[in-house]
């Protein structure tokens, strides 16, 4: 064990610090320096725990370097880290590489896109918030690429990354399908994204859906008020306990993932505060003459009607 602890720190010791980390690397990082600040060590303090110095601890905290899981172990035990979902999620963190299909995207997927490839991956719940567009999650291949088109000039490369987009809905359907709740603004219906025909097969993409048991659409209607119209585009990735939880925002310039406790609780209340006043869910099963009042699928199916 000793020669295998000592084989395991001269890898970390010639690894560089990497240049870009992702998401994943700097939550960790995060989640590590958040314990040692409440344990009340120094980094010299939990440098010495390691044998190594503080530019290593602070390498570690910004997701620079990667740290072993014996090493890891180690240090949530003296910061009094107790054993439980907190301690499993960082420990189970660091033991993901990274690797995984998004890689494949390389050539056209940006790290953030990435990024978010890979928390979707590793997420047990997703609610989103869409003012303006149907949620990625939910789009037929012919609106993404009407999407696309707006921002991508190169229809290689907009082919291309709607692959990567359509993949993503995987884990709506695969292995352990992920529980996916989605608040839509009825503007998004009625955006003419790609033209009529699109958007009724956009539609009615909304409705069957909605028809797997791990989904739920909302739309957010006009006459509910300008909540969502003022309410900006996001997403929660739900961890396997609130405190992973991750927010994030996008944003044509800088989009930002957010991890604070107090902004992660802020938009969770946003979000069942949406929740709240949007119509009730599409229910694809129920026979029309339960619809006495207006819900979800009876204003998407009006819009789709109507085109």
């Amino acid at each position: 064990m000793a020669v295998r602890l000592c084989r395991l720190q001269s890898e970390e010791v010639r690894m560089p610090p990497r240049s870009n980390p992702s998401e994943r690397q700097r939550r960790l990082g995060l989640e590590l320096r958040k314990l040692r600040d409440r344990a009340g060590l120094s980094g010299h303090e939990a440098g010495a725990l390691l044998d190594a110095d503080r530019a290593r601890i602070s390498n570690i905290e910004a997701g620079r370097v990667d740290v072993s899981r014996n090493r890891l172990y180690m240090l949530l035990r003296e910061y009094d880290c107790p054993p439980g979902p907190l301690f499993e999620g960082i420990m189970q963190m660091a033991g993901e590489r990274g690797k995984g299909w998004w890689d494949e995207f390389k050539d056209t997927a940006g790290p953030t896109a990435r990024d978010l490839a890979e928390l979707e991956s590793r997420s047990a719940v997703l609610r989103t918030h869409e003012p303006l567009f149907i949620p990625g999650m939910l789009q037929t291949e012919e609106y993404a690429r009407a999407v696309l088109s707006e921002t991508e000039s190169d229809p290689q490369r907009a082919d291309r990354y709607v692959e990567f987009r359509l993949a993503r809905q995987r884990i709506l359907a695969e292995g352990t399908p992920v529980t996916y709740r989605a608040v839509i603004y009825e503007a998004a219906l009625h955006a003419q994204i790609g033209g009529p025909k699109v958007m009724r097969e956009q539609l009615l993409r909304l409705i069957e859906v909605s028809r797997l048991p791990n989904v739920t659409v909302q739309v957010f209607p006009f006459e509910a008020g300008v909540y969502s119209a003022y309410s900006r585009a996001f997403a929660i990735f739900g961890g396997v306990t609130p405190e992973l939880d991750t927010v994030y925002l996008e944003h044509p310039t800088n989009s930002l993932f957010l991890r604070d406790g107090d902004q992660l609780d802020e938009y969770a209340k946003m979000f069942e505060r949406l929740s709240e006043l949007a119509l009730p869910s599409i229910d694809p099963e129920s026979a029309p003459e339960t619809h006495r009042s207006r819900d979800s699928l009876s204003l998407i199916q009006h819009v789709m009607y109507a085109l």
